[in-house]
Formats: structure tokens, sequence, C-alpha cells
């Protein structure tokens, strides 16, 4: 029996590099490998994402309100913009003056002090004597010794992290309403992943049953900024109130919530999975299984982390995790931190660089594809996820990952054949610049290419570029091998002078430079993850080449009419990366619109109609376990 091809129609998203469709983010990785036309293309796009010119009908307009070229826009910003963009210093906050408090022990009896009456505590500690004034003020006087908080300012010791390009604001493209920044950044990857199919939902809605349609999104850690889980647990520490909104909008589940209510209006499918640094993976996983089994159709895949926050930063630092300034100025040799090189995957490296992202694919069957004419950027033919048995820490590598990366493998040879794996293939490894992690992971892929007789094999890290967004990591992972399979580039791991001795390196090719693999052609890139807790993940991702020639053998003369009609699609995509270079980003938010009327549902036994939906829900028929049931009644 064949199995429907999950394959990836449409992507999008934004991370320290700028905006995933059209490959804008990978562009500008490799920013110097491409010819002088993609080069300036990049700059002139991120230059009005990050908010340095506004497109006008004829050209550009800066701040001031001056015309400017194209041309001049990129030799104007250019280095505004390549500074702004990747790991870079802190700049959502000061990193160096982080509010807080001290806690400090006054041992003086007979403490005074005064204060506005409305600032009293409901409840006064009981040895404070209170005298009132007319003019609204109280006197103090506290008769014991006392435990109290001043507020105070302290310093991070990390303070490199992956940003969303400065000046990029997500909330500033639609009616944000005290949305937690994680959940505006949802917003705008899923909305950037739908537009980059060139296709309308509404088309694509109508061609399916609304339980064919499918959202697999989540967080880690949930949303941890002031109007999430920050605010909730910071309020009553901070003299502030918690509002009805933080709890709700800080689970991490929002992500799909948000999508399916605000975006599609889908009353589908919808599963928020975590797996630690290997979520987007996990989720993957489960759209990748409901397409392969017919379950599902289409499917919106990712996750949206926003935790550049000092709390987080310095939970991790206090793990050892994180690179800290003073680490990175001692192997520099420095006085001065390079912020920029913070990360450094497989080099001499001293911990992790924190990011924030939010990635999103359109995954569909490959039926529905080829009815629709979509545009394929190539396919995920498996997901392998496998634990680590007993650990001696939670956060120690194991050997799950091991197992899915030797399936993965294993399960791409089956698919597409022994030579474009062990010739036309690379490995986007977790890269996270550890010094646990250099060693086991590449001692790990040195094990597995010795299994499968493969040398010389191409590695990458993206985290060496964007940093490390938790859930989102992967999905970094991904859309930068689909920016591969487009122009032919690897991009190198170019924080780093010289790989660390102490890393394997008979059989894996370390690249310090963008790799030039046009003669070569990359048939097949193995995503891997590696999450605290033995989260290990890996999965194959198929070039869009060789999807069409497994497409041409599957519908022989109907391939032809799938690229005919495809290249409307094609024409359609392009017009929305004109609109978005230009930062007209169409973010999707329905808030507002009318709801489904519930009375105009109609149950019958053979399914539901829903209004507003083209196709109604059809209940399964047929009993799985008819054969059970049989042997039971016969005894």
């Amino acid at each position: 029996m064949s199995h429907s091809l999950p394959v990836i129609v449409g992507f999008g998203g934004y991370n320290a590099a700028g905006r995933s469709s059209s490959h804008q983010a990978f562009r500008r990785m490799v920013l110097e490998s491409l010819p002088a036309a993609e080069q300036h293309k990049t700059v002139v796009g991120l230059a009005c994402l990050m908010g340095h010119v506004q497109k006008q009908e004829q050209g550009y307009t800066d701040k001031e309100g001056e015309k400017l070229s194209a041309e001049q826009v990129d030799t104007s910003y250019r280095a505004q913009v390549l500074d702004g963009t990747l790991i870079r210093k802190i700049g959502l906050f000061d990193p160096s003056a982080v509010s807080g408090h001290k806690k400090i022990n006054v041992g003086a009896e007979g403490l005074v002090f005064t204060m506005t009456k409305r600032d009293l505590p409901a409840n006064l500690p009981q040895d404070w004597q209170i005298r009132d004034f007319e003019d609204g003020t109280v006197e103090v006087t506290a008769t014991k010794p006392g435990e109290y908080l001043v507020k105070t300012n302290h310093e991070l010791i990390a303070k490199a992290a992956g940003e969303l390009p400065t000046g990029f604001n997500p909330a500033d493209h639609y009616n944000s309403r005290f949305h937690p920044r994680g959940l505006q950044m949802a917003l705008l990857g899923s909305s950037d992943a739908l537009h980059s199919m060139g296709i309308p939902w509404d088309k694509v809605a109508d061609h399916v049953r609304p339980d064919q349609v499918g959202v697999y999104s989540s967080s880690a850690l949930g949303q941890m900024t002031e109007e999430g889980f920050a605010g909730l647990f910071q309020a009553r520490l901070k003299g502030n109130r918690t509002t009805a909104k933080q709890v709700p909008m800080a689970l991490n589940s929002m992500p799909a919530d948000f999508i399916n209510a605000y975006v599609l209006g889908s009353v589908g499918h919808t599963e928020a999975i975590t797996g630690a640094c290997a979520t987007f993976l996990y989720v993957l996983q489960a759209a990748v299984r409901d397409i392969r089994s017919g379950r599902r159709r289409v499917a919106i895949v990712g996750n949206a982390e926003s935790t550049i926050v000092a709390e987080v930063s310095e939970g991790f630092s206090n793990m050892s995790a994180l690179g800290s300034d003073e680490n990175i100025c001692k192997f520099d040799g420095t006085e001065k931190p390079d912020w920029r090189r913070a990360s450094r995957p497989f080099g001499h490296n001293f911990g992790f660089t924190l990011a924030e992202a939010t990635q999103y694919i359109v995954l569909m069957d490959d039926a529905l594809a080829v009815e629709l004419g979509a545009d394929i950027h190539g396919a995920v033919s498996d997901v392998f996820i496998n634990a680590d048995g007993v650990k001696k820490s939670i956060s120690a590598p194991g050997v799950g990952n091991y197992i899915s990366f030797s399936k993965a493998v294993a399960a791409a040879i089956e698919v597409v054949g022994k030579d474009a794996v062990q010739n036309h293939s690379f490995v986007h490894a977790h890269g996270s610049s550890t010094p646990a992690n250099r060693t086991t992971e590449s001692e790990l892929i040195d094990r597995v290419a010795t299994a499968f007789d493969i040398y010389d094999w191409p590695i990458t890290a993206a985290k060496s570029f964007v940093g490390h967004s938790l859930s989102t990591a992967s999905g970094d992972q991904l859309v930068s091998a689909l920016g591969t399979f487009k122009y032919d580039l690897i991009p190198g791991i170019k924080t780093v002078s010289e790989i660390a001795p102490d890393v394997h390196q008979e059989r894996a090719r370390f690249a310090l430079k963008d790799l030039d693999v046009r003669e070569q052609k990359m048939d097949v890139a193995f995503i891997n993850s590696k999450g605290f807790g033995g989260n290990n993940a890996t999965a194959v991702v198929l070039s869009p080449s060789k999807v069409d020639a497994m497409l041409a053998q599957r519908y022989g003369e109907k391939f032809a009419d799938y690229c005919a009609r495809r290249e409307q699609t094609r024409q359609n995509c392009a017009a929305y990366a004109t609109r978005a270079d230009a930062a007209q980003l169409d973010v999707i938010y329905r808030f507002g619109e009318p709801l489904i009327d519930e009375a105009g549902l109609s149950i019958s036994a053979e399914g539901v109609s829903v209004p507003g939906f083209a196709q109604q829900v059809i209940f399964e028929k047929g009993n799985p376990w008819q054969d059970m049931q049989e042997t039971a009644a016969a005894d």
C-alpha cells in the first residue's frame, strides 16, 4: 500500500536573519556568496522590514521623507542592515541594567519613614505603628528589625542573543491587543507561510473536509513576556496586579489556538506537543504521521518562541549553558566581547546563545498539491524521535539520538537510494555551541557515517547565525535546508576560525565558509535535534527536484498538467514576495469576524455540516477491531 507523501507547499516565519519566505533569511546568512543582484534584493528587503525605509510607488523614502532609489537604499543602509541582523548584543532591553530587587535586612529598631496613605499595605506588618498627617501621608515606625526589598539593577552575564532584526516589531503589523510577543510572532509566521503558498487559503479549505486540516504548533516555555507568565509571576513581587489575560495567553498551546481561531478559522484537528529543544520536530512528526495515514490532507506546522527575557537568560546561565561575555573575552583574548561570534558550533566554544524565532511550514499530501497546482519546496518523508533511557543528569546527552539519526539515514536510503544519501545529502546539526554537544554530536555523525559508508559528509549549523530559539530551533534548520535546495549553497559555520580538536572529523566536512554544491546537488537534508531530558529527533527532508522525480513516477502524464498549473502559483508567490520585501506583510488576524452559528449545524448519522465550510465532516465507517469481536462472539 502506498502512502501519501507530505510535501512542503509553503514556508514562512522570522528569526534574527529576517523573513523566511522567499528565502530572505537564508540569503542573509550566505550574503557574501550570492550574486550582486541577490545581495541587493536582500539588503533592500531587510531595510524595509527594519523600518529604515518605506516602499513607495516609485522608489523608497527614509524616515526624514527623503526619496531614495533601491541602489541608494543599499548603499546607505547596508551597514545598518548587517549590524542589525544575526546574533548581536541584546537590544530588547538593557542587559547591563536589568531591573530587580535586592533583599536587605534592617537591624535597627525604631526605623521611621513617610509614605502616602493610599500606598499602605492592606495587611500591615504587626510591628508597624502609623501616624496620619493631614496632607494624605503617614509616618511609619517599624519597632522591630525587618526584611525589605530595595529596587536595584543587575547585569546579565550573557548579553548576546539572536533577536529579530533591529527595528522590526511584530506588534506594529496588526492590532496586537496586548498579545505576548510570542503570539504576535505566531500570527506573523503562520501568515507568512500561508501567503507564501500562492494559493488562497479559502481555495485550499474548500478542497478538503474541515477535519482534514490540522494545526500542529506550540512553544516550549510558553509566553514568558510581561503579558504572559512573566507578568503573572512577577506581579505581586512588583506591587502590581495580575490580569485576566495572563494565564490563558501564557499557555504553551496558545500558538496553535491562535492560528486556529484568528488565522484559519479552522474547526479541524489541533495538536500542541513539546519536546524541549526538539519541539519543532515533535509537531512535525505528528503532522507527517497524520498526512501519511490519510487522516489529514493539509497541516500548518511550526512554533513561535520569544524568550529573550532576563529571567530565562539567568536560568540558563546558572546551568552554565549560555556563553558568557567573560568566556568570550577569555577565549578571544580581548577586553570587549565579540557578540556576533558568541555561538560557535563545533569550534572552541563555551555555551549556547539564546534566540527568538517563529517558523511555520504548510504540508499537503501529494495528491492535493498536484490537484491544486501547488509549488513544492521539498518533502518530509520521515521524522524519528527517541529517548535516552536512564540518564546521569536531565541535561546530559544520551543514546536516543543514535537511534533517531540512524533510523533517519536508513529510511532515506530506502526512499531515494544509497547513492543519494552517500553523495548528495548533508546534515543540519543541532550544533548548540556547547563543549558537550561538539564532541557527542560529532561522534554520533561519525559513527552513523561509518555504518552507512558515508565520507566527506557536509555539516552545517544554523545556530551559528541565529542562535538557539528553543522550540523553533529545528524550524530554523529546516527553512535553511530549503534555502540550500534553492541556491545550492550550504552555509558555512563562519563564527568559527577552526574546528575544535576533540570534534570527530574523520567522515564529516565542517565547512567554515559557504559550500558551493551546484555540481554535487543536494537531494536530502537530515535535520537533527537534541533536547534537554532526552528529547532526540531527526527528520528526513527531500529536495524539490527529488520530489518532482517521485511525483512524475507516481502521476505519469498528469504530472505535466500539474507543472503547467503551478506556473500560476509561482507567479502568485512572486507577487507576495515583492509585497513582503516592501514590509507589506498582510498579517491575517480574524478577530471580530462573525462566529460560527451553532444553530446552523446539521448533524446526521453520516456526518456534520458546519456553516461556512464547503464540505462536511464525514464519520469514519467500519470497525478496526472487527476481527476481535468476531473471535469473541465465536467463543
